[in-house]
């Protein structure tokens, strides 16, 4: 094989390392913008999130779940929200929570159920719209990612 051979194989294999790379890392991880301030202060409106993809939560865990609540115009700006866990199933169902849910004093969240909350005081968040199945969930946040560099003029 001659050097040209050798140069034009190493870079296709590295081209397909790198898509596979790609491939592996998006069906794990996702970037998310958040759309508004019932993170606040943790999460403000314009941030971008990597997710990883899970259903697997830990009471505390900041999450990204389908919205349980119809929506506007068919867009996707809210089709994602991000909310604090703040039960797990087999934890009591919160005070506030209860009537909502219909859980009798003492009730458990179900089995396949959250209960999650906003970080900002006035949000919407399980005190409105109720359970939100664990099968909603797109995933945990891991971080706020660097915004992109603006381009230069």
């Amino acid at each position: 094989m001659t050097g040209a051979g050798r140069t034009t194989l190493a870079l296709a294999a590295g081209a397909g390392l790198l898509l596979l790379s790609v491939r592996v890392l998006r069906s794990r991880v996702a970037l998310i913008r958040v759309t508004g301030s019932s993170m606040a202060p943790t999460f403000a409106d314009g941030d971008r999130l990597l997710v990883r993809r899970t259903t697997r939560v830990r009471r505390g865990d900041a999450v990204v779940f389908r919205n349980p609540l119809p929506f506007g115009d068919g867009g996707d700006a809210l089709a994602w929200l991000v909310k604090r866990v703040s039960a797990l199933p087999g934890d009591p169902v919160p005070t506030d929570v209860r009537d909502v849910v219909g859980a009798p004093d003492g009730g458990l969240v179900p089995s396949g159920s959250l209960i999650v909350r906003g970080d900002a005081a006035r949000t919407q968040d399980s005190r409105h719209f109720g359970y939100v199945p664990e099968s909603s969930l797109l995933g945990v946040v891991l971080t706020r990612a660097p915004a992109p560099e603006s381009s230069p003029r």
